[in-house]
């Protein structure tokens, strides 16, 4: 997860909020038309992994393996992986085989609870302000993840990139997300491979360049908006860390939202390509029922529109679950996931 730089809105009239729900819905109902219903099939998910200290050795450090059963049963469907590849990598940029027969154990965990693995390579600052280093290191991670595992665990999700962005631009993000797309299908021609929109606030899926003939491609994008929102209170930032309360859920915060999934909605439709809404969130600073506001709207309007989409996050900060009571926040749960 990375912050958005996001552009205050100008204030829309309740006429034209209606107007954004109503045609988001309308939308939705007519998407059989170009993306079906959840056309990724990933469902409902969670983000894991991501700053815990499995891939150093640790256990329940803080996420326990057996914690997939509780999402499993919470009513999830399937899990994004956050794996920090580069820092494993030794000479020439080989990953560390111990990592790697890790990384397989958390793949087959995942798997035994019937939940669909997503395998995120996270390492989002390293390639927003490095971009040859970067592309160095993801052709060569991806080269070793796609022969390791060409012909096994078939639910399997390669996502190429978190939030592609900063020094990188869309032509050079095009470039490198081709060059990685081409040494995947070169052992794994039918992966399902999740591919990212630039990480800027304005969402430029348009300026997004895949391969017309893959067909197994789910594009993704996150969304964090407003930021002074959803990181309200966050202590690491010296501006976020003053800001608060604030709260989230009118007509013209909930127009906003349906503007831009509006945006990604008829984009999708146009090149019938299915979209993963991979992360959103509110940091747990926020006023409670505004946090609960903003991430049923979120989900709903994801499940509406046939997207797959994941929470930020299961543990650590954003925190969906209480490891230290080993329980679910159960606002946060509901918000997500309602009650049958």
């Amino acid at each position: 997860m990375t912050a958005l730089r996001v552009r205050w809105p100008k204030s829309l009239s309740f006429a034209v909020a209606l107007f954004c729900l109503a045609s988001l819905c309308a939308h939705a109902q007519g998407a059989g038309q170009g993306a079906s219903r959840d056309a990724a099939g990933l469902g409902r998910g969670i983000n894991i992994l991501g700053y815990d200290g499995i891939w150093e050795g640790g256990q329940n450090a803080p996420f326990r393996l057996d914690n997939l059963t509780a999402i499993k049963k919470a009513g999830f469907s399937h899990v994004r992986i956050n794996f920090f590849g580069f820092k494993f990598m030794g000479a020439g940029n080989v990953l560390d085989e111990i990592v790697l027969r890790r990384l397989d154990t958390v793949i087959e965990e995942v798997i035994a609870r019937r939940l669909i693995p997503v395998v995120d390579e996270h390492d989002t600052h390293v390639c927003q302000s490095d971009v040859s280093g970067c592309a160095e290191k993801l052709r060569a991670f991806w080269r070793q993840i796609a022969e390791r595992y060409a012909g096994k665990y078939p639910t399997l999700h390669f996502e190429v990139l978190n939030e592609p962005g900063g020094q990188m631009k869309s032509a050079e993000w095009n470039s490198l997300l081709n060059e990685c797309l081409e040494i995947i299908r070169r052992t794994n021609p039918k992966r399902p491979v999740i591919a990212a929109v630039l990480n800027t606030d304005d969402i430029p899926v348009d300026e997004l360049a895949l391969p017309a003939d893959d067909r197994n491609l789910v594009v993704t994008f996150h969304y964090y908006a407003p930021i002074r929102f959803t990181h309200q209170g966050a202590p690491w930032s010296r501006t976020f860390s003053r800001i608060g309360p604030l709260d989230w859920g009118s007509s013209d915060d909930e127009a906003k939202v349906a503007a831009d999934f509006r945006k990604m909605s008829l984009w999708a439709e146009k090149e019938r390509r299915p979209v993963y809404l991979g992360e959103f969130g509110v940091y747990e600073r926020a006023p409670s029922e505004s946090r609960q506001r903003y991430l049923a709207f979120m989900a709903r309007s994801a499940d509406r529109l046939g997207w797959s989409w994941a929470y930020w996050q299961f543990d650590h900060d954003f925190a969906a679950f209480d490891s230290a009571r080993q329980a679910w926040k159960p606002d946060i749960l509901r918000a997500l996931i309602p009650a049958r």
